[in-house]
């Protein structure tokens, strides 16, 4: 077994604690998740997916409990730089161009000319932007966007990915699409992914590990393992196996609803370092 690269243990969050607009979000977290492993966080609007990716991120500190992030307290790898960040809107500056906006994390961490010159070529070429460098934002498509977002977030070699939602506000056919790059980009760069959606099918083509989690306070309620073939294709969303787990996502999805207090004393499985192929 290998150390997780994402470890929470009986994280709980809750906002405006003591007021009369007090929300628990979050209850009794406990997660593992191994290096490479592409993991989604999946359940009902307003169950915390996002607030559990952003105490993951540092940009959110959990209530009580314990968060690592390859051996250190999540707060330490931020400042280490372990994290990439990619949202539903791209925030990409729309006076910078591609190109700039792939540079600025590298211009915060002065590196040289032509190291930033050097890792832009290569995380254009990566999201096959390469051709549109000199554009600025509001030249490209909303697909188009999001890949200048992922070149950004990974410009520095981040370790994980954090991704939330990024693809939910496209067209099904362009969604699709950058999936499939998606898991290209992940296969290539070995980084680990944790990413939020609301889509089932997403969520099952995307990933080694469905998490599933229940109405607020959001608890995780199964740990699915996706057991589909890499790499994936067109042909992976045909699939009998693809079927079968989008269904035990549903259903998973379904008695988290019906039952919302229910809980999982501990999912804190340590997984095998495991290389995409």
């Amino acid at each position: 077994m290998t150390e997780p690269v994402v470890l929470l243990e009986n994280v709980d969050k809750t906002f405006g604690d003591g007021t009369t607009n007090q929300v628990h979000a979050l209850k009794n977290i406990d997660l593992s998740i191994g290096r490479n492993e592409f993991v989604s966080l999946i359940g009902p609007s307003g169950c915390g997916k996002s607030t559990l990716l952003r105490v993951i991120g540092d940009l959110i500190a959990p209530s009580t409990g314990k968060v690592q992030v390859n051996g250190k307290n999540a707060r330490q790898a931020r400042l280490d730089r372990e994290y990439g960040m990619v949202f539903q809107a791209a925030t990409l500056y729309d006076w910078r161009t591609v190109a700039k906006n792939v540079q600025l994390p590298l211009e915060l961490m002065n590196y040289s000319k032509e190291k930033k010159e050097q890792r832009t070529r290569e995380m254009l070429a990566l999201v096959e932007l390469s051709d549109f460098a000199g554009h600025f934002p509001w030249q490209l498509s909303g697909g188009m966007q999001q890949r200048v977002a992922i070149a950004r977030a990974l410009a520095f070699e981040p370790s994980i990915l954090l991704m939330d939602e990024p693809f939910g506000a496209l067209d099904e056919m362009t969604r699709e699409r950058l999936n499939l790059e998606l898991l290209e980009i992940w296969r290539k760069t070995n980084t680990t992914v944790v990413f939020v959606t609301h889509s089932i099918t997403e969520a099952v083509f995307l990933s080694t590990r469905v998490i599933v989690m229940s109405a607020r306070p959001g608890r995780i309620t199964r740990d699915i393992a996706i057991d589909l073939p890499q790499p994936r294709s067109v042909e992976t969303r045909e699939n009998v196996r693809f079927f079968e787990l989008e269904t035990q996502v549903r259903e998973a999805l379904r008695d988290s609803e019906r039952r919302p207090e229910i809980s999982i004393d501990s999912i804190r499985r340590p997984v095998e370092g495991r290389q995409p192929k």
